[in-house]
């Protein structure tokens, strides 16, 4: 296939029959590519440009970059993994934590510039010696825990920061988002963030006709009067320009704090590869390595310019579940056209103006989805929280990583939060695992069942009426 840029015309172009599959080197005619590739770009809309706003990082440069390590990561897997990269959730935590030790703009992309490079190192490593390191360092309940810890760390942000901007449009908008969410169907589902984006716009403006000004916080300690809605930056950005750029820069507590980062970001690209070969009919663990150093290299690149770090997006594996359509010329057309918004700066100065009203009610939804990612980690590796070797490790480190317990190491280093919970699970489960019995490495339930039955009966979780152990 080469680079995989060239692709045979799938039937006479138009319309697939009932049932047929457009695999990654087909396409259809040139303008019906062009609008799979818009609607990917707005599938991955709803969080790739709230991702950067919460991590005070530039729009603009965010989308345009998401453009271009789309065409690098098609590159390097030539053509055979359809695949989006959109800015990161999993970095906002990791950013709210930086910034609130004093960090600015460049420290939070140096520290996950580093990020970025760990995750292209472990690339290569699994591409030389297969998806088997992964799993024997990073099991289920691992992989669940750090998750889990990272999502839930967030809490504080929403609770101290955005609700209290204006708690009754978060409130709102928090309600419409979760209707939305739960409600609707197919495509509008998958862009339910977005839209609830959309209708907390509108209610602010509204607000701010019917009741005036709101006396509140902006994100700081003092509370004054101001808009709800400030479009006054829209009037005065310019259609056409670059976005803002700038370099990173390296300090150790940052850095370490980012680092944990890592595991979520392997474990995510893992699940996407894997859905991604299922639903092509391509088994794609030969090309595991080479999507994570590529998502790896993508991050590296966008955050040496002052841009977010990349990864694929589930919600455009969705949008191919939908549509049936796994075509990579699609993706090239998507990227195209993010890299087209990343150049108007107008469009940046309305991400710019979310109100923070809005993003409290948003952000109670996604970062606690983030947070329970986790939890559905666990569920697919069936993990046995049962079993002190499981729970122990798990517990402390996600209580710690919530809870932001901090460990001083000296005067001017010390470990805490996402970090240390990060630290805790890994060293923790890795040694209690050298030192378990026999019967705990088998993975029993060692806990009465009756503390921790999933389904009240049996103590077996649901699904698994037929599992009777021990």
């Amino acid at each position: 296939m080469g680079l995989g840029v060239r692709w045979t015309l799938h039937g006479d172009g138009r319309t697939p029959a009932p049932g047929a599959v457009v695999r990654p080197d087909e396409r259809l005619t040139w303008p019906r590519t062009a609008g799979l590739g818009a609607q990917h770009v707005v599938a991955m809309f709803g969080a790739s440009f709230v991702a950067p706003v919460l991590m005070g990082l530039d729009p603009n440069l965010a989308i345009m970059m998401s453009g271009v390590a789309t065409v690098i990561f098609l590159l390097a897997t030539r053509g055979r993994i359809p695949s989006y990269l959109g800015c990161s959730l999993s970095f906002v935590g990791v950013a709210a934590a930086i910034r609130a030790s004093g960090g600015d703009s460049a420290v939070v992309t140096g520290a996950v510039f580093v990020v970025g490079a760990a995750l292209f190192l472990s690339g290569l490593a699994v591409q030389r010696f297969g998806a088997r390191i992964i799993h024997a360092a990073m099991p289920p309940v691992v992989t669940g825990a750090v998750v889990m810890l990272i999502g839930f760390n967030l809490a504080p942000v929403t609770a101290s920061t955005y609700w209290p901007q204006d708690q009754w449009t978060a409130l709102l908008t928090m309600a419409f988002t979760g209707l939305a969410v739960v409600c609707l169907r197919g495509f509008w589902s998958r862009i339910a963030i977005f839209l609830g984006l959309v209708f907390g716009y509108g209610i602010s403006w509204i607000f701010d006709l019917v009741f005036g000004k709101i006396y509140s916080t902006m994100g700081g300690p003092e509370a004054v009067h101001h808009w709800r809605l400030d479009l006054s930056g829209v009037g005065k950005a310019d259609w056409i320009g670059l976005p803002s750029f700038h370099a990173p820069a390296f300090e150790w507590s940052a850095i370490l704090i980012a680092l944990p980062v890592v595991i979520a970001l392997i474990a995510e690209n893992a699940g996407h590869i894997k859905a991604v070969g299922e639903m092509t009919g391509d088994p794609l663990d030969d090309k595991l390595g080479t999507a994570i150093a590529a998502d790896g290299a993508a991050s590296m690149l966008s955050t040496a310019l002052g841009g977010p770090p990349n990864t694929t997006y589930s919600e455009n594996i969705g949008v191919m579940a939908a549509t049936r359509v796994y075509s990579t010329a699609a993706y090239w057309a998507a990227a195209g056209f993010a890299l087209l918004f990343g150049l108007c700066p107008k469009f940046g100065a309305v991400v710019a103006a979310i109100p923070g009203g809005v993003l409290g009610g948003i952000t109670v939804i996604l970062y606690g989805m983030i947070g329970l990612l986790g939890a559905q980690i666990w569920i697919n590796g069936r993990v046995d929280l049962r079993n002190p070797l499981n729970l122990v490790p798990a517990a402390a480190g996600i209580i710690i990583g919530v809870g932001g317990v901090k460990l001083h190491i000296s005067d001017s280093f010390e470990l805490g939060g996402i970090a240390l919970g990060t630290i805790v699970v890994i060293t923790g489960y890795h040694a209690l695992r050298y030192f378990a019995p026999a019967h705990m490495k088998q993975q029993e339930p060692l806990l009465d069942a009756g503390t921790s039955a999933y389904d009240g009966t049996d103590g077996n979780p649901a699904g698994e009426p037929g599992d009777k152990r021990g």
